[in-house]
């Protein structure tokens, strides 16, 4: 997998450490304490240094992207995995970065911007382009629905992943539309839509076992 995407690893590893090269061109105008984190009720709540915001973050980010690739790389299945499936592998943490980016330098720099609603319509947005996918996501060990139940049995991998990717693209548009409204009434809601999200598939894999034969 890695040698055969290696121009994809090398751009999309060059796109998360984009806000490192943003942050250097506007070193001069950043201030030296940087906002960085922002509690669930979008009210900012923890700092940085100038260097941290600018380099750590996008390099952390980096190095978590890479991690992600090799990891999926050693999958025994990973070379029957579709295309578009993979996709999400290369491209989660390039957005995740460049948004983090954008946000942060927007924020230091005096702009005013609702962080939470923002990073929840991301999140949003985020699962439905997983659910569009999840139908077509193979078996396999790193990507997916992975509970023992449908790793066991392909039937139940796909019947599982049809129904999370119906779940997780409602939910996605739920959310979406949550960034429309004040985030400290909605957060609890969006905590527990994203927990249903989760769980629910998990809760389809286990009684599809049941309905055909698992005990």
């Amino acid at each position: 997998m890695i040698k055969e995407n290696k121009w994809k690893i090398i751009i999309t590893t060059l796109v998360t450490l984009l806000p490192m090269l943003a942050g250097i061109i506007l070193w001069s105008k950043l201030p030296n304490r940087m906002p960085i984190h922002w509690n669930a009720a979008g009210e900012m709540d923890g700092w940085s240094g100038k260097a941290f915001a600018v380099f750590a973050i996008p390099g952390f980010l980096a190095a978590a992207h890479i991690l992600c690739v090799v990891l999926t790389s050693l999958d025994p299945k990973v070379k029957g995995q579709t295309k578009k499936v993979l996709g999400l592998v290369f491209w989660i943490c390039p957005f995740i970065s460049v948004l983090v980016g954008v946000l942060v330098y927007a924020v230091a720099l005096g702009a005013e911007i609702s962080v939470a609603s923002v990073v929840v319509a991301a999140t949003g947005v985020l699962f439905v382009a997983i659910g569009n996918y999840l139908p077509k996501c193979r078996r396999n060990y790193t990507i997916g629905i992975k509970v023992m139940w449908a790793l066991e049995d392909e039937a139940n991998w796909n019947a599982t992943h049809r129904f999370a990717g119906k779940v997780w693209v409602v939910g996605g548009v739920l959310i979406i539309l949550m960034a429309f409204l004040p985030i400290k009434e909605v957060i609890w809601v969006y905590i527990g839509l994203t927990a249903l999200m989760a769980v629910l598939p998990m809760g389809y894999s286990y009684v599809y076992y049941r309905r055909h034969g698992g005990k």
